[in-house]
């Protein structure tokens, strides 16, 4: 069994928001394969259960805010026995240029408070990771600012790619997931 879980922020004012493209991406998973969102209140996120290649995968939208989204990502992970190696989050990352998506296995956080709060529920950073480029701001803007901005014409792009990638790392694992996509 497959987690596949988008970070992001829940309501009308951050759809489409730059720390959104994980939620973004993993919408875009769900709707290439016919899922459909029942919200849990329990695992405290949006799931999906789908079959990819004969692979049961779980798909997730944290309904924390962005900072606590490793309280659903554990209690998922948890529910579902989904061991360390078969978890990809899906994230927004400012060190990659809008256009730009490559898959991470481990590492830190690099400020992202999201990724920060998914290391200390899941209790390691040993998970595969799909980063998609927001970039940094050219002025002086608080992260924050940034962040919850509109996302930029080629970081949708890339999104709409992000389906191929994620199908990519649940039928050839992320190595090869890794080669054919950074």
């Amino acid at each position: 069994m497959k987690l596949i879980i988008g970070l992001g922020n829940p309501g009308k004012e951050y759809e489409n928001t730059r720390h959104n493209a994980g939620f973004l991406a993993i919408d875009d998973f769900a709707k290439a394969n016919n899922a459909n969102w029942k919200q849990d209140k329990s695992l405290r996120a949006e799931t999906s259960k789908i079959t990819v290649d004969g692979q049961q995968v779980i798909l997730a939208k944290p309904t924390t805010f962005m900072n606590l989204s490793g309280e659903a990502a554990h209690a998922i992970a948890s529910y579902y026995k989904v061991g360390i190696g078969d978890i990809l989050v899906i994230q927004d990352e400012m060190d990659l240029a809008p256009g730009l998506m490559a898959f991470k296995l481990g590492g830190g956080a690099a400020g992202h408070n999201g990724i920060t709060s998914v290391t200390q529920h899941l209790g390691t950073q040993d998970y595969a990771r799909l980063r998609i480029g927001i970039g940094r701001p050219l002025e002086q803007i608080p992260t924050e600012k940034w962040v919850l901005g509109k996302l930029a014409k080629e970081t949708e792009t890339q999104i709409e790619k992000a389906p191929d990638a994620v199908h990519d790392w649940i039928t050839l694992g992320l190595a090869k997931a890794m080669n054919k996509w950074n």
